[in-house]
């Protein structure tokens, strides 16, 4: 090897040295990105309304404790009680490459949540594994009007089958079937504790269907609902059980339009 090929390779081994400490410091910059990164994120896209604080870890795997508010400049707040626990891992499979994300909260579930992103080039599709948590009421508060005037107490308990979120080229379109029970729900506007326990079922499809029925309870709910590109359109009913109509009065003339003993309420 002439002395102008030694210096060459000298020189390439010199470039390929350098190449590799630049990427093995970005990757351990993308590995160890704190998860101050995330939370950001987190809070520019909810527009401040889901906030994570006192953070740790790295946005791939961290931790923190989850609060609700009604906006970045909001003075109500709520947060969930424990902390929430994350873990994001990038995936590669036939339909392509997806990020695996695990969620965990000390409060409210046994078995983490457990959902897959994965991008096309119409959109993306979201896919949340089938699993049952259990969440504090209470925290809703946070999120502002009226949430904040109801004061809710009671448990929120969700379950999911199959459940998908797919945006493609007539926007977002939800599969699979979720269930959302209110347990042993109680308000601020009423003296009877608690209200009862209802249930909330979203069936998807060509087009997203919602039904709202009665468990339990001295008050009496019922509905029938679909989302549209539009937004959400939703008719329901709320009466009092027998003996604890004067009781739910006020409350019934506050839910929506007076019909006798009943009260209707529309969304959309």
């Amino acid at each position: 090897m002439n002395p102008s090929q030694r210096y060459a390779a000298h020189l390439l081994g010199w470039v390929w040295a350098v190449l590799g400490g630049v990427l093995g410091c970005l990757s351990a910059l993308v590995v160890m990105a704190p998860a101050d990164g995330l939370t950001q994120a987190l809070a520019a896209a909810s527009q401040g309304r889901v906030q994570l604080r006192a953070a740790s870890g790295s946005v791939w795997s961290g931790s923190a404790q989850l609060v609700l508010t009604a906006g970045a400049h909001a003075s109500d707040a709520q947060a969930l009680p424990g902390a929430v626990h994350w873990r994001i891992r990038p995936e590669w499979r036939q339909d392509g490459p997806a990020l695996a994300v695990q969620i965990s909260a000390d409060c409210c579930t046994t078995t983490p949540l457990s959902l897959r992103w994965r991008a096309s080039a119409s959109g993306g599709r979201l896919t949340l594994a089938d699993g049952l948590s259990r969440w504090p009421a209470e925290v809703l508060s946070g999120l502002g009007a009226p949430w904040n005037t109801l004061q809710a107490q009671g448990w929120l308990q969700l379950s999911s089958q199959q459940a998908q979120l797919e945006r493609g080229p007539q926007g977002w379109q939800f599969g699979g079937h979720v269930r959302l029970q209110a347990i042993d729900v109680s308000v601020r506007l009423s003296t009877l504790r608690p209200l009862g326990s209802y249930q909330l079922d979203v069936q998807g499809g060509a087009r997203t269907s919602l039904a709202l029925s009665t468990l339990d309870g001295r008050l009496q709910l019922s509905g029938q609902g679909h989302w549209q590109g539009q937004g959400l359109v939703f008719s329901g009913l709320a009466s009092a059980a027998p003996d604890h109509e004067a009781a739910l009065n006020n409350l019934l003339n506050l839910m929506g339009q007076r019909q006798g003993p009943r009260s209707s309420f529309k969304i959309g």
